[in-house]
């Protein structure tokens, strides 16, 4: 028995054994409707806030109001020892992306 399990071992090991990964491809992602909002969100603040890092984003939502959009986004920023969020809500026209109005508020 025990030359039979050494035997299959040696066997074993000489076999070429090929294993084949199958390449995955990353899933492609859609770009949301918001994405121009959020960049116009950051570059907004960051002309406000010309000395701050923008170090972290969040798009909270959006809203309709009658026949425009409003985006929300959450910014965190850190301004050497200070760090404080900003609120920012871009409402446009629904149906023509026209900015309508940006409001920037430290919260």
């Amino acid at each position: 028995m025990q030359k039979i399990v050494i035997a299959f071992g040696i066997i074993a090991s000489t076999q070429s054994v090929s294993t084949h990964i199958p390449a995955i491809a990353p899933a492609q992602q859609e770009i949301p409707a918001y994405a121009k909002w959020g960049q116009l969100a950051i570059k907004e603040t960051a002309s406000k806030y010309p000395n701050a890092s923008i170090i972290d984003y969040l798009h909270e939502g959006s809203e309709s109001k009658g026949d425009s959009t409003i985006e929300k986004f959450r910014l965190w920023l850190k301004d050497s020892d200070k760090e404080f969020g900003v609120s920012v809500k871009i409402e446009f026209k629904t149906e023509t992306d026209e900015l309508v109005n940006i409001k920037i508020q430290e919260i």
